[in-house]
């Protein structure tokens, strides 16, 4: 399972619904697009320090997943297939619906435009 970023946040604040999902999962990635966006996130707040510690740990444990040469291939595909299809998603979406269609992992978000990509399995909370 590939962490959104709003998923990231979820388990920073302790949601109790994703906790319940994420001790279900059998395995955890963390995109690394997820990654920057919610460190972009903690540079405008006053207090990155418990953020910075939330991403440490979620990397140690579930560990990051990087494009290689395949990833290029799904995002050329879902970028075509949702311009086609006149629903466009922010780019860094692109890239964890890449990673996840590739690795064939569902992706953990509430963002419901990852459910118009083909191949994608999102899941909420």
């Amino acid at each position: 399972m590939l962490l959104d970023t709003n998923a990231i946040s979820a388990i920073g604040e302790k949601d109790e619904a994703i906790m319940g999902i994420l001790a279900e999962a059998e395995a955890i990635m963390l995109p690394f697009a997820a990654i920057a966006e919610f460190r972009f996130g903690l540079l405008g707040s006053t207090r990155p320090e418990p953020g910075l510690l939330l991403l440490e740990r979620l990397a140690e444990s579930a560990g990051i997943c990087f494009p290689d040469a395949e990833t290029l291939a799904h995002y050329a595909w879902i970028s075509d297939h949702l311009k086609r299809k006149g629903r466009p998603i922010p780019h860094n979406d692109i890239w964890i619906a890449s990673l996840a269609r590739q690795h064939s992992l569902e992706i953990l978000s509430r963002d419901t435009h990852f459910d118009h990509i083909a191949g994608i399995v999102r899941i909420s909370w």
